[in-house]
């Protein structure tokens, strides 16, 4: 009687979780199968959405040069994109959140392909500044990482957050060469038309293969009737809300000082490698590319693997350690063959910050303000690039380029040593 009562008990909770899962899979909770391919997906678009970034970032230069733009106003019109970027970011998040990650992509390629529009009709300098307008809701990268963090468990996050860094090397390596062979060959306005057809493909592959409910019915009823959610999609009071969960103040302290001193440094590269290293544009091109396969190799095999059998406290204090180093060996090199050495532990410990401090903060929060979280760590970059170059400037000239090494040094070794004494809690929010 016993064996009978347990087989029918099992057969019960078969037919029980089958139900489920078919209840489930109606209500959008995707398989395991569905999700991996959906996270294909997100990183397709964010591979796509980098290389047509970055194409159009080797030739705005020569853009902007050949509609009468000097330095200082080309300067500016960097500034004007790091501003927008800088407000959309958190704009974007609090949306993904609201809305969904499928509407968030849809959003980010549709801006994309106005943007790439707007700058293939850029004939005067003012045009070519109201082309900037869209990059407020240009967030290809964060729009994936919502993907993949709705899609993933907490102890998988890691490791698919970090093979993004495998379509940054692509889009690196991609997007230059593009640029710079469709510029030469067929015209300067020719690579913002194949950068607006390629955001207009990706725009159709959002909404034909991202599903509309990434995440299950329980953590959108979640959102939806959270009351300490507010209506707007941009709320101090919000981002002074999630800074206040345990951890997550200490974490973004160290996400944005840590990689600082090296922001300033390679908002400076174009001239450095100019006047210190004495390099040749098309040389200049081949050092991004072999940045671009650093980047590949470690966000693509080294971070997951890491990730998988270290405590993420553990590759935190890691990166800032080599972090330190790597200001220590920047403050010594003389040649481009010392940078290029250099190369690798500081693609290594930069890939690994930003991807386990995304991979906390975001398991930090509720999973109802991942988005916003999110937004709010891909406001980091624009943020040094608008204060950047100022500051990066007076550095290089007062001081020189050890300068960046020695500052990359004192602030990392600080930060170090918080780490260490800190007690840091990283406990995971539930929904």
């Amino acid at each position: 009687v016993s064996t009978m009562n347990a087989k029918t008990s099992s057969k019960g909770e078969e037919e029980a979780s089958g139900l489920r899962n078919e209840t489930l899979g109606e209500s959008g909770f995707l398989g395991e199968a569905k999700r991996r391919q959906v996270i294909r997906v997100a990183y397709v678009i964010a591979a796509l959405d980098l290389t047509f970034l970055f194409m159009q970032m080797g030739v705005m230069p020569y853009l902007a040069k050949s509609l009468g733009l000097d330095s200082v106003g080309f300067g500016y019109l960097q500034t004007t994109f790091g501003v927008l970027q800088l407000v959309g970011g958190y704009i974007f998040g609090r949306f993904a959140d609201q809305f969904g990650a499928r509407a968030a992509l849809i959003l980010s390629c549709v801006s994309g392909s106005v943007f790439f529009l707007l700058m293939s009709l850029s004939t005067s300098i003012p045009l070519l500044f109201l082309s900037r307008l869209p990059g407020v809701f240009m967030h290809g990268i964060p729009g994936a990482q919502k993907v993949i963090t709705d899609m993933t468990t907490p102890s998988q996050r890691a490791g698919a957050l970090g093979k993004l860094g495998f379509c940054f090397g692509v889009g690196i390596i991609a997007g230059s060469a593009l640029g710079g062979v469709l510029s030469t060959k067929l015209g300067i306005y020719v690579p913002m038309y194949v950068g607006l057809v390629g955001s207009l493909i990706n725009t159709l592959i959002a909404m034909v293969c991202i599903p509309s409910r990434t995440k299950p019915e329980s953590d959108h009823h979640v959102t939806e009737h959270r009351p300490s959610q507010s209506d707007s999609l941009f709320s101090i009071r919000e981002i002074l809300r999630l800074m206040k969960f345990p951890g997550v103040m200490e974490v973004f302290i160290v996400k944005v000082f840590a990689g600082f001193p090296i922001g300033l440094f390679m908002i400076m590269f174009s001239i450095i490698s100019m006047d210190f290293f004495g390099l040749e544009a098309v040389e200049s091109g081949y050092l991004m590319s072999y940045f671009g396969v650093l980047q590949m190799v470690v966000q693509g095999l080294v971070v997951g693997k890491l990730s998988s059998h270290c405590t993420e406290m553990t590759l935190l204090r890691l990166s800032v350690f080599v972090f330190a180093g790597v200001g220590l060996g920047m403050a010594l090199m003389r040649t481009v063959w010392h940078y290029c050495i250099i190369a690798v532990p500081l693609v290594f410990a930069f890939s690994m910050l930003a991807t386990i401090t995304d991979s906390i903060l975001t398991k930090a929060v509720p999973s109802s303000d991942t988005g916003a979280m999110l937004g709010i760590c891909a406001s980091v970059q624009p943020l040094t690039r608008t204060v950047g170059p100022t500051i990066g400037g007076v550095l290089y000239k007062q001081f020189g380029v050890s300068s960046f090494g020695y500052l990359q040094l004192m602030v990392n070794l600080g930060l170090f040593i918080y780490l260490l004494k800190s007690k840091i809690p990283l406990g995971e929010m539930k929904s």
